[in-house]
Formats: C-alpha cells, structure tokens, sequence
C-alpha cells in the first residue's frame, strides 16, 4: 500500500538543455520542487530533492557525454542519445532524487527496508512513465 509513487516533474530537470546554467538549474528546481511541496504538504522535501538532483545533473552529464560532445542547446533525450544511454542517464539521478526524499521524509533509517521498496518501486514506476512520454511525444520540427 503506497509503494509506488511517479514524479514525472523529474522529467523536466532531465529535459533540461546540457549547457543550462546549473545555478540558474538550481533556482528552477528549487522553484518548481517548492511548488509541488505545497501541494503535498511537506515541508522542502521536495525542493530539497531537486535541487540536488539538478546540482549533480551538471556533474552526471560531464561523465556521459558522448563522443564529440554534446551540440549547442541539446536536450537530453531518448530519440536522440538511444535507450541505454537515457537509462545510465536518468536511472542514478531520479534514484538519487527518491532516496533523499523517502529517506528524509521517513526521518532517517530506522525503516530501511520499507523507505527502500519505496525507493526501487517509485524509480521505476517514474523512469518508466518519463520513457512512455519520451516515446509519445511528437518529433521537434525543424
């Protein structure tokens, strides 16, 4: 019973261009996390995931860049990048995202077991979801 959880707002951080500002990355997350926090009624917990998913974001995509870089105000994406790059990609950053926001939401790690299960079912549940409507979402005209 409330296992699963999708946070397809992650999405947006993901879709970010590679060359964004990361502070100007970080006001966006705080922005947008604050938001969603007010109507989940907690209290930061989701402004605080985002922005460090966004911090690392920066860090995670100097690591993947693929061979002859990344083009001038390139989005990550599955279409462009292909499904196993998309999955290294996005798999750490929303598994670092969900880890800080159960684990801080259940106030520690005295329910490791359980905040866990959370965790793995909500980072699937959410990757799974940002997949379907990369898949389904229409072709950028040129």
């Amino acid at each position: 019973m409330h296992t699963a959880f999708c946070f397809f707002y992650v999405g947006f951080f993901l879709r970010m261009p590679v060359d964004v500002n990361p502070l100007a990355g970080m006001v966006a997350a705080f922005l947008m996390g604050l938001l969603v926090d007010v109507f989940y009624d907690s209290p930061g917990l989701h402004a605080m995931a985002s922005v460090l998913f966004v911090f690392l974001r920066h860090y995670w995509l100097r690591l993947l860049t693929p061979q002859g870089g990344f083009d001038s105000g390139a989005r990550p994406a599955l279409t462009q990048y292909g499904s196993l790059w998309y999955l290294l990609y996005a798999l750490p950053l929303v598994f670092i995202h969900h880890s800080v926001l159960f684990f801080t939401e259940a106030g520690g790690f005295q329910y490791f077991w359980t905040t866990a299960g959370k965790v793995f079912a909500s980072m699937i549940y959410t990757v799974l979801v940002l997949i379907v409507l990369e898949i389904i979402r229409p072709p950028k005209r040129i």
